[in-house]
């Protein structure tokens, strides 16, 4: 009788404490005031973003950016960018919230419709090797300089293929030639410089299938109509495309490249 009821105090015991364990670690889930833990939600991304620059502060003094003035981080040690006339690239070292840029190399071209001054406090800022404080807010950047200077930035998409006028810049039309792919209608239509233009276009994986043109048929001054002939070439066949912020690149197999912008 005696053992049978060790026996029985002893299962009892056994089954209380297993059904302690999960418990146990049930609580182990949950935070200090009773809150549940979670993981710490992840930073924001700063690389391999194209940031167009807004302004730069300096000892007080807010500069406003030209529209071309970017930089994409990349923490693979460098990065590119432009002072809204020239470009360029440096070294670039990511520690945390922590940029490094150095060792910069640019372009030395003179813009006359670009405000020079900015791009020296630009460069200065950014690129002189001073580690700079790095805060994401949305889709907003803030550099901050030891002594206080900041680099205001905004992330900026790639204009869509469909939908935006591209104003062609290559070959030279004096910005009369642009197109407009339609994705409800699968076409492309617009001006090759003088003469009008339609033609089908199937967009698959970063290629476009142009139909045969159909075109006016004016006849222009000489400078228009070499523009024009090299156009045509892409048509009637596949080219491959690439969008680069506000740029588009077609390349088509004979070998014909063209550029242009997207329409403000």
């Amino acid at each position: 009788m005696y053992r049978q009821k060790r026996h029985t105090q002893r299962t009892i015991l056994t089954a209380a404490v297993a059904a302690l364990v999960p418990l146990a670690a049930a609580c182990g889930t949950e935070k200090a005031g009773g809150g549940s833990s979670s993981a710490e939600p992840a930073a924001p991304p700063l690389t391999g973003i194209r940031w167009s620059v807004d302004s730069v502060t300096v000892d007080g003094t807010t500069h406003r950016a030209p529209s071309d003035a970017h930089v994409t981080l990349d923490d693979g040690g460098r990065s590119e960018g432009s002072y809204g006339c020239n470009t360029f690239s440096a070294r670039t070292d990511v520690d945390g919230d922590r940029i490094r840029l150095s060792d910069a190399m640019s372009t030395e071209m003179a813009c006359d419709d670009k405000p020079m001054a900015f791009e020296n406090t630009l460069a200065r800022t950014l690129t002189d090797g001073d580690a700079l404080k790095a805060e994401v807010n949305d889709d907003r950047l803030t550099l901050t300089t030891t002594d206080g200077a900041t680099i205001r930035l905004t992330r900026s998409e790639d204009a869509p293929l469909h939908g935006t006028k591209w104003t062609v810049t290559t070959p030279a039309t004096d910005s009369r030639a642009h197109l407009t792919f339609d994705k409800d209608k699968g076409t492309v239509s617009g001006s090759l410089g003088c003469n009008e233009v339609n033609a089908r276009a199937t967009v698959r994986d970063g290629r476009i299938t142009l139909g045969a043109p159909a075109a006016t048929r004016m006849m222009c001054e000489d400078s228009l109509m070499a523009g024009e002939r090299t156009l045509m070439k892409l048509f009637d066949g596949t080219v491959e495309y690439r969008i680069d912020h506000r740029t588009l690149t077609l390349t088509s197999e004979n070998g014909t490249s063209v550029r242009a912008l997207a329409a403000q």
